[in-house]
């Protein structure tokens, strides 16, 4: 099978070719539960980026034997072999793989609560094991997959196996608490943001106010429903803070988690409210005082569930959410990488065999 392989970090992101196509083995049926996906499509994700740039190294390769590895987790394709437990998929069946229970069997404490994305034998594709979605074919468990509905192709759909479930699930948080009347500012209205504005607006009834760098996000973020947009500028802290009546928002979800935006959120986070991180890059810095007098509460937010994929497949096979993609050939994962990169993917990347 044709793949796309990561060789080396490189720490400060300077090298023109970062993953080279290569032929690689066939992946095989070795557990009765194995199935073997025909990848129809595969999200470009930021911890792609972040996976190349080693920041993840110290987690998930810390004796340095990673590499070389098949990135990618956002992934959607057809069935193409079965182990012999497998009953309910066959060959062709559409499907969309969660990307973090891997190699599990589900008797975990934490699988049996329902909590997959801490599983005691969870794996990540092209992170924690060499084995990801840049390629034709990926062998995955039968736990992994969800089957879609005749009107969603695999295409349309990958990158909501990461970026969309992560998306769902700080949205399924935060509408557990949000009340009309209420708001829910978004910072970062791009790849996770523009999915979280629709799942904010077909689960709550709280106003959606959207912070972006870029007039071009807004816009967008804008049309999928957002009630009140507001440009970083210097003064954002300001204007969030006169569209909730001086008080900030009851939820604020921070998309971005860098450059200055985790302090951000936290100003701009009501008394009492709640502050979602979401993206990563910087430490969350505050005193404990203000902490204790506002009741603020901080809340971290990794992927999401199986059955969380289950829910966002259901809104959008109505319709309800639908991802903003630029497609790319599996050939082409090195321009899709640095596009991304470079900021000028809008929506989210996908590789297409």
């Amino acid at each position: 099978m044709k793949a796309q392989v990561l060789h080396k970090y490189d720490p400060e992101m300077k090298e023109e070719v970062w993953v080279t196509g290569e032929e690689m083995p066939d992946p095989k049926i070795e557990k009765a539960s194995d199935v073997i996906v025909k990848i129809g499509a595969a999200g470009v994700c930021r911890t792609d980026l972040h996976i190349i740039e080693g920041v993840w190294k110290h987690i998930q390769d810390p004796d340095g034997k990673l590499l070389p590895c098949v990135m990618g987790h956002e992934n959607a394709g057809w069935i193409e072999d079965v182990g012999k437990d497998v009953t309910e998929f066959k060959k062709g069946d559409p499907v969309i793989l969660h990307p973090l229970i891997s190699g599990t069997d589900g008797t975990c404490l934490d699988c049996r609560r329902g909590n997959d994305m801490h599983a005691a034998a969870g794996a990540f594709p092209g992170l924690s094991i060499k084995e990801g979605g840049y390629s034709e074919l990926l062998k995955t468990s039968v736990r992994n997959l969800i089957k879609l509905p005749k009107v969603l192709a695999p295409k349309d759909v990958a990158p909501f196996s990461d970026a969309g479930l992560t998306a769902y699930r700080v949205v399924k948080k935060a509408t557990r608490h949000l009340l009309p009347g209420q708001s829910c500012t978004i910072i970062g209205a791009g790849g996770l943001g523009h999915i979280a504005i629709q799942c904010l607006k077909a689960m709550c009834a709280a106003d959606i106010i959207i912070v972006e760098k870029s007039e071009k996000a807004l816009k967008h973020a804008m049309e999928l429903g957002g009630d009140h947009g507001v440009l970083i500028d210097g003064n954002e802290i300001e204007k969030v803070k006169e569209l909730t009546k001086g008080k900030g928002s009851e939820a604020v979800i921070d998309f971005v988690g860098e450059k200055g935006s985790t302090a951000m959120g936290i100003q701009m986070t009501s008394n009492g409210g709640f502050y979602y991180i979401v993206g990563y890059g910087e430490e969350i810095k505050s005193l404990a005082v203000d902490l204790i007098i506002s009741e603020k509460t901080i809340v971290g937010n990794l992927v999401g569930t199986w059955s969380e994929l289950y829910e966002l497949m259901e809104l959008a096979d109505r319709g309800k959410v639908k991802l903003s993609m630029q497609e790319y050939k599996l050939d082409d994962a090195n321009k899709a990488l640095h596009d991304l990169n470079e900021g000028k993917v809008k929506g989210r990347a996908v590789l297409v065999p």
